[in-house]
């Protein structure tokens, strides 16, 4: 018959390997929301370079490659959350992995885990900071799109 205090030990082992599964969770739904941004940034960055191509009015073209410009930080910006967030997902599963070698190992390596967590966790707080930086971008952006087709809307009322 097995020894239910080592099958106790086995089951709090599996239960430890599991838990980085929620930050795994989390660190996903940010990459999937992550991609669709940066695909949405290069959909808007082609249009935007399409137009340019058409474009003769040299403000216009000024406009359109400051705009362009600023589409391709907001693209390093995603790309480097997405690096981040890769990274934290690499931590999440090693510390998943080393809470189950350390069981085997008789506990010798005990801050591994701990150490691969908080790395993960680090790399999630880096991203999400990016991404609110970008965030930021995209709205400092709009407003600029809206406050320049007010103006061309009051300047088109006034000559009519």
């Amino acid at each position: 018959m097995a020894d239910p205090l080592q099958l106790s030990t086995h089951y709090t082992v599996v239960s430890a390997m599991i838990t980085p599964a929620f930050f795994l969770t989390a660190t996903a739904s940010l990459l999937v929301s992550s991609n669709n941004r940066l695909a949405r940034v290069v959909d808007r960055m082609r249009q935007q370079l399409a137009t340019l191509e058409d474009t003769v009015d040299e403000r216009a073209r000024d406009y359109l490659e400051a705009r362009i410009i600023l589409h391709r930080r907001r693209v390093r910006l995603i790309l480097t959350c997405l690096q981040l967030l890769y990274g934290a997902m690499t931590a999440f599963v090693a510390t998943s992995l080393s809470i189950g070698i350390d069981q085997f190992t008789d506990y010798r390596i005990t801050g591994v885990p701990t150490a691969l967590a908080m790395c993960g966790v680090l790399l999630v707080l880096a991203a999400s900071i990016n991404l609110g930086r970008e965030a930021r971008m995209s709205v400092s952006m709009l407003d600029a799109e809206v406050k320049r087709e007010f103006d061309r809307d009051q300047r088109t009322s006034k000559r009519n």
